[in-house]
């Protein structure tokens, strides 16, 4: 939207995997299921958050990672592949 009100053409990204995308796709979505679960007290109005909001992140990324192929192709299918989508495996060497 930037380049679009400033009056320049689009640039397409590069696919990148910086940092924690070398060990799972969604790190950010990991953050935050983390905080939903991560409570002292789990009360049933916060089990229902932490359900629900759980929820529509996995649905979230469905979506997501189909416009992320369409945009990158292979080179995403392929990073697809080899790093999971959001439960780091330390036992597994990246490529």
């Amino acid at each position: 939207m930037w380049l679009f009100f400033r009056g320049r053409p689009y640039t397409p990204v590069k696919l990148a995997t910086p940092v924690f995308y070398r060990h799972v796709r969604h790190p950010l979505y990991v953050g935050w299921i983390t905080a939903f679960w991560a409570t002292p007290t789990m009360t049933a109005a916060h089990l229902v958050f932490a359900i629900g909001t759980t929820a529509y992140i996995l649905v979230a990324i469905r979506f997501e990672e189909r416009n992320l192929v369409e945009f990158h192709g292979e080179g995403y299918v392929a990073y697809r592949k080899r790093t999971p989508m959001l439960i780091p495996r330390p036992w597994r060497r990246s490529e």
